[in-house]
């Protein structure tokens, strides 16, 4: 006897909602879908038709959304490289008062 695969379907009130979340969050994909336990290619999925919706209904406005996202994304990853540098001198510097008062 085959067993029966059984496909959630989902609203697209739930839909709107996760897309959203993944959107305004800055979290990842696969972080947002396994916190409401679902599979991360179809957020993926969901996340893909809702960027050709809005690309579709005002050209100009996703153009400067997508310019100005690219921008957050490449400032939160230089904020990391300046928080790791800053360990490293703090780091350093705790060495350095420890050798010199040595």
């Amino acid at each position: 006897m085959e067993e029966q695969q059984h496909r959630r379907r989902f609203s697209p009130e739930f839909k709107r909602d996760a897309v959203a979340l993944v959107r305004s969050s800055g979290r990842s994909i696969a972080e947002v879908a396994g916190e409401l336990g679902i599979g991360a290619s179809s957020l993926g999925y969901w996340l893909s038709k809702d960027r050709q919706k809005r690309a579709e209904a005002d050209p100009e406005g996703f153009a400067a959304e997508t310019a100005e996202s690219d921008e957050n994304k490449r400032l939160r990853r230089r904020v990391a490289e300046l928080e790791v540098e800053r360990e490293i001198l703090k780091r350093g510097l705790v060495f350095w008062v420890k050798e010199s008062s040595a």
